[in-house]
């Protein structure tokens, strides 16, 4: 996938799907980085064969391998894409399919589903979404409890790829009333003043919206859809929002999953031999009033090191296991032994009790697990899955974010002569060298109401990234201010 994500138009790259239709697994990520330092042609080839030994890959003509191209809406990505195309084609018997403009979540359902057994078509992504979409609207206990000429969502599409296919998708909807902006094909620039990652942390209005959209249920996508963020324009006089984040959207999930699988089990009959483990995954950056919420529910929380990959690899060791960022990007992974589980349990309620609320929630299980990505994080399937979750709850965007209250935070870069000086375990939340820091970070945090801290290596810069929250803004900020400077004391550049 050609793309750089959320960041500005003038930068690209690329993001690997694994055959999975996930991201590049793990133990491949040093074969990629030495063949993108390669120094010249001959390493790189010498890269390939020694790779291609370690791991029994055969050039033998017999298996023809496809790699699926995709780019998002930047002007370089036809030029990657043609060189990607050279690579590709430059692998005896190798195939490379061009997508086209597609968002990442797009490549990646097209992958999993490839390997599957289905076409994985982008016309297939769309009608199995659309259809999940509507089964879950149909069965909204006495039908859906909002008036959609009413209830508009809002939608800033970042100026990318995903307005573009969420104009697409909404052809195919009934009982949706959405209106997109910034959809990509104005003026506007990719991601600038826009998107979910500019709205969830500059917490801003975006471009286009204003004091007429008072109140009203808005969303932002980001430059290629995988993360997605809503929010509610609070009044006229201020820029500031409400914002919804993926803390707020995991914990949406994690209720109705956990509501469905309670009336599941209520069949009568008390049955021993299978209980669905359900999960949920978050960061040490999740806000702590979530990690609360999620416990409060009686829910199993697992905290990983920062990344998607993390997340993504704990939330598999569940039946149900759900992951998100608060910046908007996650999915509900479902077993295959539960999937399959399911399937015995609807055709065994549908010839027992047909239309029973048991029945009813293992069709909305089922249609959760084909409307969700369970690829990659995706905007436009987590956006269907929340409205139709709110549709039936009838709640409005005000009572969702009012779930909880979030704890106030503060983060903060501390430029250092050597990151790695700083060891971290306890999924980040702890460091274990230098010796004497976390003893002093602990020390300060008491100080404060509700305080809890962590500091944590940059992976690209030399700067060590400190994390605070308090009962207060005020305190939050301080407690950040204190324990930037223990970082700057033990490790910054002026140190010994």
């Amino acid at each position: 996938m050609m793309t750089a994500s959320h960041n500005k138009i003038s930068d690209n790259g690329i993001k690997i799907a694994d055959p999975s239709g996930g991201m590049l697994t793990q133990q491949w990520e040093p074969f990629a980085d030495a063949l993108a330092n390669a120094p010249d042609s001959d390493r790189l080839l010498q890269l390939i064969v020694e790779f291609a030994e370690k791991e029994n890959i055969k050039f033998d003509g017999d298996f023809r391998p496809e790699i699926l191209l995709g780019r998002d809406t930047r002007p370089s990505g036809e030029s990657l894409l043609e060189a990607a195309k050279q690579g590709i084609h430059s692998i005896v018997g190798s195939v490379g399919s061009d997508m086209g403009v597609v968002t990442t979540p797009q490549l990646h359902w097209m992958v999993r589903a490839r390997n599957k057994g289905m076409k994985g078509s982008e016309l297939e992504y769309f009608e199995q979404l659309s259809s999940s979409f509507r089964c879950l609207v149909d069965l909204i206990p006495g039908g859906s409890k909002t008036d959609s000429a009413e209830n508009k969502l809002i939608v800033d599409g970042a100026h990318g790829v995903g307005g573009e296919k969420l104009d697409s998708l909404m052809k195919l909807l009934d009982g949706l009333n959405i209106e997109v902006r910034n959809s990509g094909k104005g003026t506007g620039i990719l991601n600038e003043g826009v998107g979910a990652d500019f709205v969830q942390k500059e917490k801003v209005v975006p471009d286009n919206f204003d004091s007429n959209d008072i109140g009203k249920r808005c969303a932002s996508l980001d430059g290629d859809a995988d993360r997605l963020v809503y929010f509610t324009v609070p009044s006229a006089d201020s820029s500031k929002i409400d914002l919804v984040d993926g803390d707020k959207i995991l914990s949406l999930f994690a209720l109705y999953i956990k509501e469905q699988l309670s009336l599941l089990s209520t069949t009568g009959a008390e049955d021993n031999s299978y209980k669905p483990h359900l999960g949920v995954v978050q960061t040490a950056y999740a806000n702590g009033a979530s990690t609360d919420y999620l416990k409060g529910l009686g829910l199993e929380v697992a905290l990983t090191p920062t990344g998607v990959k993390y997340l993504h690899e704990k939330a598999a060791e569940y039946d149900i296991g759900i992951y998100f960022e608060a910046n908007g990007h996650g999915t509900i992974l479902f077993s295959e032994r539960f999937l399959s589980w399911l399937e015995d349990k609807n055709k065994e309620l549908a010839s027992a009790s047909e239309g029973s609320q048991q029945q009813k929630a293992a069709l909305r299980l089922l249609a959760v697990s084909k409307l969700i990505n369970q690829a990659v994080g995706d905007a436009l399937s987590v956006l269907l899955l929340v409205e139709a979750i709110l549709q039936h709850k009838g709640w409005s965007i005000q009572y969702w974010n009012g779930l909880y209250q979030d704890l106030p935070s503060k983060q903060i870069k501390v430029i250092v002569k050597d990151r790695t000086a700083v060891v971290t375990t306890n999924a980040e939340t702890q460091v274990a060298s230098p010796q004497g820091i976390q003893e002093a970070i602990n020390s300060e945090t008491a100080k404060y109401p509700w305080g809890r801290s962590f500091i944590r290596p940059s992976g690209t810069e030399d700067v060590i990234r400190v994390y605070a929250e308090a009962s207060t803004q005020d305190a939050a900020d301080s407690l950040a201010s204190s324990v930037a400077k223990l970082v700057d004391k033990y490790l910054g550049i002026s140190s010994s």
